[in-house]
């Protein structure tokens, strides 16, 4: 059976601008680097191709959306991402990781498994792993799931391939949840 593609939403289309049919670009994504002229992006009114794209502005235009009347039609419209257009298009900095591939990592403390990270969360304070506790601790009366802040104090090494992510402290905020 054939490996199902998975989308991620990377923004959405926000109010008209001006008289060229340009749009508010709302991001829901790290890399705005992704927004290139003539790449084709993927919509639920479906694939549609960046004519411009300005950053600084957070401004979009739309191959054959030329005026504010048409524009229109794409308000709130959602884009997506695979994973492997996210790959191609973003670049990696030393020390970072796409959420894809942190999402069913088991988190380690000390050799013990505390859980799994069931979803990262974007919150005002910072970005957060919601991690589903093991069985073994819920059984021993810990709670079921807790918050732990993606911040570089909480993390000691982070190992993709193996879907590892060795802490500091998360056990201390798991007995406090």
């Amino acid at each position: 059976m054939p490996k199902k593609e998975r989308n991620f939403l990377v923004a959405q289309f926000g109010k008209t601008v001006g008289l060229k049919g340009e749009l508010k670009l709302n991001l829901h994504t790290d890399f705005p680097e992704q927004f290139k002229v003539g790449r084709v992006l993927s919509t639920q009114r479906g694939d549609l191709e960046i004519e411009r794209y300005n950053s600084k502005r957070g401004l979009i235009k739309i191959v054959g959306y030329d005026n504010p009347e048409d524009a229109r039609e794409l308000t709130n419209v959602k884009i997506y991402s695979s994973e492997d257009e996210t790959r191609e298009y973003c670049e990696l900095k030393s020390g970072e990781y796409f959420w894809f591939d942190l999402i069913d990592s088991n988190i380690i403390e000390e050799s013990l498994v505390l859980g799994k990270i069931k979803d990262i969360q974007r919150l005002p304070q910072g970005d957060y792993f919601l991690i589903d506790t093991s069985i073994q601790l819920i059984e021993e009366g810990f709670a079921k799931s807790f918050l732990l802040p993606y911040l570089p104090n909480f993390i000691d090494k982070v190992d993709i391939d193996n879907k590892k992510v060795f802490v500091i402290g998360a056990k201390d905020i798991l007995e406090a949840s």
